[in-house]
């Protein structure tokens, strides 16, 4: 339990030293600057180092300290909503990124520098992470410092097979985004760090569910087992079809690409009232005026 205590701890210097870096960069750099650079950096550096130390704890932990993967999902899941609250708009996800410039929400200037700066956040967190294992504050770091050399594969079944389940989470993953994108905070912090631990659940024990090509490089691009083009495959262009996939189900059409609405139609916002035909009954007779026609006032006898 102590050593889980130590990893808790680290979880809250990250997030406190990633919360200053925001602070800083906001007040210091113009708004373009902090919401395409120091944003995005601070996000993908607070997002790839938790999850380097969540993996060795679902790694190490089971036979090391007792606990189960229940406990890591349960972190996984308060740490995704600390991320949602405290992110301030960062995406730390190279998908995400591009689906706005998709949406038309972002140029090309701005995503190609929010890519840039998730990169360079990845290897910060992973130089990071590397430091504070080699301190070996628990026994748990001692453990991965032996291992780190011949970490493995996060892929456990066919190349095909783990491509589709890192695009079917990120399918689901991205749906969800975009459905609660314009609900308040409180909605879809908590629905999306649900989302996300219920997907890591279910294809963990296949590719790691990481559905971020950042997150993924920085977890097990440098293991053995499976070639670079391999992790491509499964980690970035699975993830992307996937991100594709849900945005073209939910708006019909990719804005970016083309603006004709491929599978809904588009239906009129204005309803033209229908003509009504007006009908004077007397008795079980019709009266209709006709053009030219006087009326009758006589009375009747």
């Amino acid at each position: 339990m102590a050593g889980l205590n130590v990893s808790v701890a680290f979880f809250f210097l990250v997030v406190g030293v990633c919360q200053t870096l925001r602070w800083l960069s906001k007040r210091l750099l113009s708004p373009g600057a902090y919401g395409c650079l120091a944003r995005e950096l601070a996000g993908s550096l607070q997002l790839c180092t938790s999850c380097l130390e969540l993996r060795m704890l679902l790694e190490i932990g089971l036979w090391g300290g007792g606990f189960g993967p229940d406990v890591v999902l349960t972190l996984l899941f308060l740490l995704f909503m600390v991320h949602g609250a405290s992110f301030d708009g960062a995406s730390a996800n190279p998908t995400i990124s591009l689906q706005e410039f998709l949406l038309l929400e972002s140029n090309l200037a701005a995503t190609a520098a929010k890519l840039l700066a998730q990169g360079v956040g990845m290897g910060m967190a992973w130089a990071v992470t590397k430091l504070y294992w080699s301190w070996e504050l628990t026994h748990f770091h001692l453990i991965q410092n032996l291992i780190a050399s011949e970490c493995s594969s996060s892929i456990h079944t066919s190349l095909y097979h783990a491509a589709f389940v890192e695009g079917t989470c990120s399918f689901f993953f991205h749906l969800v985004l975009l459905k609660l994108r314009q609900s308040h905070l409180m909605y879809w912090v908590p629905a999306l760090a649900a989302t996300v631990t219920f997907l890591t659940y279910t294809a963990g024990p296949f590719t790691g569910a990481f559905f971020n090509p950042t997150l993924a490089a920085a977890t097990t691009f440098h293991c053995s087992g499976s070639s670079f083009w391999d992790y491509v495959q499964v980690y970035w262009l699975g993830p992307l079809a996937g991100m594709l996939t849900a945005l073209l189900l939910y708006q019909g059409n990719i804005p970016r690409l083309f603006q004709k609405n491929l599978l809904y139609s588009q239906k009129s916002k204005y309803k033209i009232p229908k003509a009504r035909v007006a009908v004077q009954v007397e008795g079980d007779e019709p009266w209709r005026k006709r053009k030219g026609e006087k009326s009758n006032s006589e009375p009747r006898a």
